[in-house]
């Protein structure tokens, strides 16, 4: 959840560690706070809040003489949002500082043990105890005693030590907590907690797995197996995207760039993968045997936030073309139940990061009971694709906002050609309908394309008329239920709204008692199979006089008979209903986004929330 970024090389620190945290602030904004070495000291300098303020406390140091050091931005998990709390957290002496990533779980019982031995302690955090523990076992060599510090710590961590009594090296070491190294010998060695803090200076990185420690040095690294302290060959990766792909490009949000990037992400995440002319779908990436896709029985969805919305879509896709039952899980819940799983059970985990801790745990387990597990992941080298036995990814490029927008719509394009594939392979479906799904999905993105700025302009004539509301429901029927409780996510995501998702016709048994005057709800309507059905909640919502926002179909007349605010969403000459979910997601999310801007909202770093949830 935390940011982590360091450096050792020829360069000046502090401006490294600063830039590298803007681009981890993502990760947590909380707090913030770096360290580096001068004269033989440790300075280390925290704010409490967002990193400017960190940045308005280190202005005279930016030139400082130092080329070695640890920055860190927080998103609080033990202890409130203080600078006390704030990363780096040093030892007794102030000889050695830690910044981290995780959870400690077993912090309480070591803080005992270490408080009996004469340690001081200067903050509620479970991350003070590592390096009071690490003090513990130091003598001459760092490497060993983190080593040993960690054989006894219970729980998630990435760390990055610095230490007087080795001023030449930083040690890093990860479990269940994500951690890259960014190799670029020219000019030094850093790592982070993410690839975009190391993209302004290195391409080359090396990502650790679970139980490795890594030894960075100006001119060189190595790995080590944490527990037996035996050398790992590790392979250098070069990564395809930029640093200026993480820029605002002129907009005024990260999320409102992304929001507009989709066509070009769903361009990216289909390239290559479908025939337009047979609708044949080619995943050369499943690398599992036909015999073993044929065999499925049962798939078994596993997933968090949003990534747990794209599954619901996919229940409805797959269950019609493959005729078999899929279960959706939430990953934070799947794993505390019976699992009925075996190999003829495909677990399919989704994750923009690839590193979300409860998606993880799932998929370890599923993996123990003998299902073969692919997952559908947007970060090359994440831990959750190194561990499944297949990766498909969005390739939708980096996404800075916290609230995802076109990760998911990636996702949903992913998913919709993963069932394509199947459906091709287990023959459920004629190839007609294949090649009908292919061209639909193929002519999206320039559909969107073209429609994107008119429906802004739309919508923030609406988003006027209800920004100040209070509460707001989003109801669905069919495929678009997940959209609506996605719609409902983004807005009290950005806009701090509360906002409730609901399949339309259950209202009748509950919900519908909210209803009145001042109750806005939007109503997704699109001319599908459920549309009539859709029409009589809607008419029930208006017979108690709620404040209704309708999406549906172009040229859908009966829509504007019952309110004024409707939005039309286009239908291109190949469009099939199976896309209404990416297509209807588009106006979800320019809502809530233009709502949040006119209540002056931090739309790309919501409070209390991180993009990559890496602790349980």
């Amino acid at each position: 959840m935390c940011g982590i970024v360091g450096y050792i090389g020829t360069r000046k620190v502090v401006p490294i560690l600063l830039e590298g945290l803007k681009r981890l602030e993502y990760r947590g904004y909380d707090s913030a706070g770096l360290v580096y070495l001068q004269d033989k000291r440790l300075i280390k300098h925290r704010a409490q809040g967002k990193l400017t303020n960190l940045e308005k406390i280190t202005e005279e140091v930016l030139g400082v003489e130092s080329h070695i050091g640890l920055g860190h931005t927080r998103w609080a998990t033990h202890g409130a949002p203080t600078s006390e709390n704030a990363h780096p957290h040093g030892d007794c002496k102030d000889d050695l500082v830690v910044v981290h990533n995780g959870i400690i779980e077993n912090y309480q019982v070591l803080k005992t043990e270490l408080s009996k031995k004469g340690h001081i302690f200067l903050s509620e955090t479970d991350t003070e105890v590592i390096a009071h523990l690490i003090e513990e076992y130091i003598d001459k060599d760092l490497v060993q005693a983190v080593r040993k510090a960690l054989k006894r710590v219970k729980g998630s961590f990435a760390l990055g030590v610095l230490w007087l009594g080795q001023p030449d090296i930083i040690v890093a070491a990860r479990n269940h907590s994500p951690l890259v190294l960014g190799i670029n010998n020219s000019d030094g060695t850093l790592l982070a907690s993410d690839v975009p803090a190391l993209l302004p200076y290195t391409r080359k990185v090396v990502y650790l797995e679970d139980r490795e420690l890594a030894v960075l040095r100006s001119d060189s690294w190595e790995v080590r197996n944490l527990d037996n302290g035996r050398k790992v060959k590790k392979k250098v990766q070069t990564i395809t995207w930029n640093a200026g792909m993480a820029e605002k490009a002129g907009y005024k949000h990260f999320m409102l760039k992304e929001i507009y990037e989709q066509p070009q992400a769903l361009i990216n995440t289909l390239r290559g993968r479908i025939d337009p002319l047979s609708g044949k779908v080619e995943l050369p990436e499943i690398t599992l045997s036909q015999k073993e896709l044929k065999n499925i029985e049962r798939i078994a969805l596993v997933a968090c936030g949003t990534s747990w919305h794209a599954a619901l879509v996919a229940k409805y896709w797959y269950e019609e073309w493959l005729g078999i039952p899929v279960e959706v899980d939430i990953g934070s819940e799947f794993r505390y139940r019976k699992l009925l799983l075996n190999k003829k059970v495909l677990t399919l985990s989704i994750s923009q990061s690839g590193e979300t801790a409860d998606t993880l745990a799932g998929i370890r387990l599923a993996s123990q009971l003998g299902s073969k597990v692919i997952t559908i992941c947007n970060v090359v080298g994440s831990t959750m694709t190194r561990e499944a036995d297949a990766t498909l990814y969005t390739h939708a490029g980096p996404e800075i906002g916290v609230a995802s927008t076109k990760a998911f719509t990636s996702q949903l394009a992913t998913l919709f050609i993963f069932g394509s594939y199947l459906a091709q392979m287990k023959k459920t479906l004629p190839s007609s309908r294949i090649t009908k799904l292919a061209q639909a999905i193929i002519e999206l993105p320039a559909v969107l394309e073209e429609n994107l700025p008119g429906l802004q302009q739309k919508i923030k004539d609406v988003a006027e008329q209800f920004y100040d509301c209070r509460n707001f429901l989003f109801v669905g029927r069919g495929l678009n239920f997940p959209i609506a409780l996605e719609g409902a996510l983004k807005l009290k995501e950005i806009s701090y709204i509360h906002a409730e998702g609901y399949a339309a016709g259950e209202l009748k048994h509950g919900p519908i008692a909210l209803i009145d005057k001042d109750m806005p709800i939007l109503g997704l309507v699109p001319k599908d199979n459920v549309y009539e059905k859709s029409i009589s909640n809607i008419e029930e919502i208006k017979a108690r006089q709620g404040q209704l926002i309708l999406i549906g179909t172009q040229g859908d007349r009966q829509l504007k008979k019952i309110t004024d605010h409707v939005l039309y969403m286009p239908k291109g000459p190949t469009m099939v209903p199976e896309l209404n979910p990416i297509l209807f997601t588009i106006p979800a999310q320019l809502l809530a986004y233009e709502i949040a801007s006119l209540r002056g909202c931090d739309v790309d770093q919501p409070r209390n929330l991180a993009k990559s949830v890496t602790v349980e």
